[in-house]
């Protein structure tokens, strides 16, 4: 596989579609039209840590890594813009898989809205994506952080937990007692996440106060909201929302669906707080933007985070951890 002939056919893929971009892949850089605020996001995808190419096709690879990407855009309420895209090819991986993979990344793209308008291709010892999203808005005032939750806020979630972790566990081996339905949606839910970059623009013009995507684990993101606002953060897990059959797979491996459904990474959903008098504004624009809210506890006064079980007692649990 010759590195020029692979850019050449990889830049026939890429078409595009938004007049804000002047130049795309063809040049030495590209060339935008500002346009606000630019936000701004890299992930990083990498064979062997946060994918199997055992378990994932290449295309589920590139949906995956972009869609990883997308979500931080989500979760601080951004449009989505750009995307470039860099690849490291690990030897024998081939042309045909690589396009696979390009593919994979232009139609979610596609979908999004996103144009892919540049990047970079390498050798590499493993499989590696690296993606950089650019999002934008037309005044910093329209965006979310994680600062901000204050003491009487609500604290909500879109969506469904666990399923992720759940579809994780199952390309590892585990045999749940499962539909046809319910196993492929789990499995979908892990190789193919869907950012909700509706849903995040829509949560941020009804009044959430801080949000964040949940890729690591409520156990883990929740903290993160809490550590920034520097308010405490109530979270109820008898009221997560489970993604169906996360109930049998946690099962199957003798573990506690609530406990998997709040350490469990992947999921990509939105956390967020915002005030009581904004429920229902909350609720109508999430659920205009396809997403329903369930409603998971409060902020207080203090620090950290709190994990209510089943019993009323404090649990202790964290997420996914990187490193």
């Amino acid at each position: 596989m010759r590195e020029l002939d692979l850019i050449a056919r990889i830049q026939e893929r890429l078409r595009v579609g938004d007049d804000r971009v002047l130049r795309a892949s063809g040049d030495d850089a590209a060339v935008v039209r500002a346009s606000g605020v630019a936000v701004t996001s890299v992930d990083v995808a990498v064979e062997g840590v946060h994918f199997e190419l055992a378990t994932h096709s290449p295309a589920d690879v590139g949906h995956k890594a972009l869609a990883s990407a997308l979500s931080d855009l989500a979760a601080m309420g951004a449009g989505a813009g750009e995307a470039y895209v860099a690849l490291g090819l690990p030897d024998g991986f081939g042309e045909g898989a690589a396009l696979e993979l390009v593919d994979g990344i232009v139609a979610l793209g596609h979908r999004a809205g996103v144009t892919v308008a540049g990047g970079d291709v390498s050798a590499a010892p493993a499989l590696v994506v690296a993606v950089t999203v650019v999002g934008w808005a037309a005044d910093e005032s329209e965006l979310v952080g994680r600062d901000g939750a204050r003491p009487g806020d609500l604290v909500g979630v879109t969506g469904q937990l666990g399923g992720s972790g759940a579809g994780l566990l199952l390309l590892g081996g585990i045999e749940a007692d499962l539909s046809d339905e319910a196993r492929a949606g789990l499995l979908r839910r892990h190789r193919r996440p869907e950012p909700r970059l509706d849903a995040g623009r829509a949560l941020a013009s009804a009044g959430a106060g801080a949000m964040i995507d949940v890729s690591d684990g409520i156990a883990t993101d929740a903290r993160h909201i809490a550590e920034r606002s520097g308010s405490a953060v109530v979270v109820r897990l008898a009221d997560l929302p489970l993604a169906p059959g996360v109930e049998e797979v946690a099962r199957a491996v003798e573990r506690d669906p609530l406990e998997l459904a709040a350490t469990a990474g992947d999921d990509y959903e939105l956390l967020f707080t915002a005030p009581p008098d904004a429920r229902t504004a909350v609720e109508r624009a999430a659920g205009s933007a396809g997403a329903q809210v369930t409603w998971l506890g409060e902020v207080s006064p203090g620090g950290g985070l709190r994990l209510i079980g089943r019993d009323g007692a404090t649990v202790d649990l964290s997420g996914y951890e990187h490193v």
